[in-house]
């Protein structure tokens, strides 16, 4: 049996783009999760978990980023992720 999965495509809205503090707050917030969380760009994957990698995307704004997720809660963390990224990495709605 396969593990749930879940993927869905944003746009980085922030002005700044995905620098260190989103790339913290994103790594962050997905590391609440059990699911693998994977960002691509263009051709590059990379862990979701981790800033560094995530930096490595140098995705600025207006960029495309799939969001994938793997796991028992593949489903929330997408959501989470996905309103984190809409919201521009505000951590007050």
């Amino acid at each position: 049996m396969s593990e749930p999965t879940a993927s869905r495509t944003v746009t980085v809205t922030n002005p700044q783009g995905l620098h260190a503090r989103p790339a913290f707050l994103f790594a962050q917030l997905a590391g609440q999760f059990q699911s693998a969380v994977e960002l691509v760009k263009d051709a590059e994957r990379v862990d979701g978990k981790s800033v560094l990698s995530i930096l490595t995307l140098g995705a600025e704004h207006g960029s495309m980023l799939l969001i994938e997720t793997r796991g028992p809660d593949a489903r929330q963390a997408l959501d989470a992720l996905v309103e984190l990224v809409e919201h521009e990495f505000s951590t007050t709605q």
